[in-house]
């Protein structure tokens, strides 16, 4: 699918057009590639902005995966390293059923600590992650190498 609108305000979420025609993209992207996921999981923050979206269009389920403290009840934790210090990423503890295949959705992949992090706590839950999706990955910092689950971005950024 090729798209072309003007970005000339450089802010393409600001751009109705440019909203659009990511939402039609990902959700064609899904439905041809992940057909029988049961529920998708965004990433804080900016993957928050597709997963209800996402979840919505195919009527299923969403769930957020936040910064340690943000969620109400019991929740299971995880620490990861990012490319400037560590964080924790929770995810309620009765979130996902087991067995449940899940689809991980985040703007950036960069040196894959947030995705890594994301895909144990899922497993935690004891479901399976069925794929990821980014927006935007920046291939030379290798972060896909850190999952064990298939990764698609629409995007690579080379600094």
């Amino acid at each position: 699918m090729v798209v072309a609108f003007n970005l000339s305000n450089k802010l393409p979420l600001t751009n109705g057009e440019a909203c659009k025609a990511l939402k039609d993209l990902l959700i064609n992207y899904i439905k041809k590639n992940c057909p029988d996921i049961d529920v998708v999981v965004g990433l804080e923050a900016r993957g928050f902005l597709f997963n209800f979206l996402i979840a919505s269009e195919l009527g299923i389920g969403c769930v957020p995966i936040r910064k340690e403290g943000k969620l109400p009840g019991e929740c299971y934790t995880v620490e990861y390293v990012k490319e400037y210090g560590s964080d924790k990423f929770q995810i309620q503890k009765n979130a996902l059923k087991p067995g449940a295949k899940a689809l991980i959705i985040d703007d950036l992949l960069a040196t894959g600590g947030t995705l890594k992090a994301a895909g144990e706590l899922i497993e935690k839950c004891g479901a399976k992650v069925v794929k990821a999706i980014t927006i935007m990955e920046l291939p030379e910092l290798e972060g896909r190498k850190k999952v064990n689950f298939e990764v698609h971005s629409f995007l690579n950024y080379d600094a």
